[in-house]
């Protein structure tokens, strides 16, 4: 029973991180896009209605990928959060008017037969705890993120979001890791000054801040993908060395396969490469 809830809940995440990102490239494409990372980006997104829904599913499959990883080990939530690109070219070609090509399509069935060995193989456990050196390591990992962000945000617009991108998928790999490992004290209150709560929550703020400067410039497919992929693989392979996450016995080559396909139709996607709308208001 554990296991259905928590394989239900990745499958929210992915569809609402899916739709959400579509709502979000359509407010972002119409904002200014100015030569570096740019944290007034976000205040003024949150005046425009289709950014506030599009955040609001954002949260909504946050919540359920974190409910999800308190059971199921990182590479089955997180590839089934990778699967969302999937649902985001659906809902781009919908949106934009971009006709899905044939491997598209093939990549979507890819996805779908990637999460459905993932869920075979899935076994559920708690990860295991976060010494002092692992606590600093996550609060290290942000600084370098964001450092990279910065440093990202000033190349051309190509180059630009493809940077962008990796380091808003290294971000929210960083929320998936700390969601994961999280353990709730008692009183909750503590979690105020719980070193993992405290990484979950700026992980998670400054991948948004980077997947909209990514959105910015470039595909809304292919950013998705990039930062799925990456959201995918980097903690996934941290789980498995560090975190004890495992698949079901005598089932471990399935979740390899299922793991690989998921992840091979996510790349796929990221070859699509839209054009930029008109209306994309550039920097003065």
């Amino acid at each position: 029973m554990a296991v259905a809830l928590a394989l239900a809940c990745a499958v929210v995440a992915a569809l609402s991180y899916g739709i959400g990102s579509v709502m979000q490239a359509a407010a972002v494409r119409h904002a200014e896009n100015r030569p570096n990372l740019d944290p007034m980006l976000l205040v003024r997104l949150v005046r425009r209605l289709p950014y506030v829904a599009g955040l609001a599913l954002d949260l909504v499959g946050f919540a359920a990928s974190v409910i999800a990883l308190h059971t199921l080990p990182l590479f089955v939530v997180q590839s089934a959060i990778a699967g969302s690109v999937g649902v985001t070219a659906i809902a781009a070609s919908i949106a934009f008017g971009i006709r899905l090509l044939g491997y598209e399509r093939i990549a979507l069935v890819a996805l779908m037969f990637g999460f459905a060995l993932l869920a075979i193989s899935a076994r559920p456990e708690r990860a295991a705890l976060l010494g002092p050196a692992g606590q600093w390591i996550l609060v290290g990992g942000f600084v370098v993120v964001l450092g990279a962000g910065a440093f990202s945000a000033r190349l051309d617009n190509r180059k630009a979001g493809i940077g962008l991108a990796i380091c808003a998928g290294l971000s929210w790999a960083g929320t998936g890791i700390a969601a994961r490992v999280l353990h709730i004290p008692s009183p909750s209150w503590h979690l105020l000054f719980d070193p993992v709560a405290l990484c979950l929550a700026a992980y998670g703020l400054l991948g948004a801040l980077l997947f909209a400067a990514a959105l910015q410039r470039g595909s809304v497919t292919a950013a998705a993908a990039i930062v799925f992929t990456v959201e995918t693989v980097a903690p996934s392979l941290i789980g498995i060395a560090f975190l004890g996450d495992n698949a079901r016995s005598g089932f471990q080559l399935v979740a390899l396969l299922g793991f690989a396909v998921t992840v091979g139709g996510s790349i796929a996607l990221a070859r699509r490469s839209e054009p930029l709308p008109a209306e994309t208001v550039p920097a003065n």
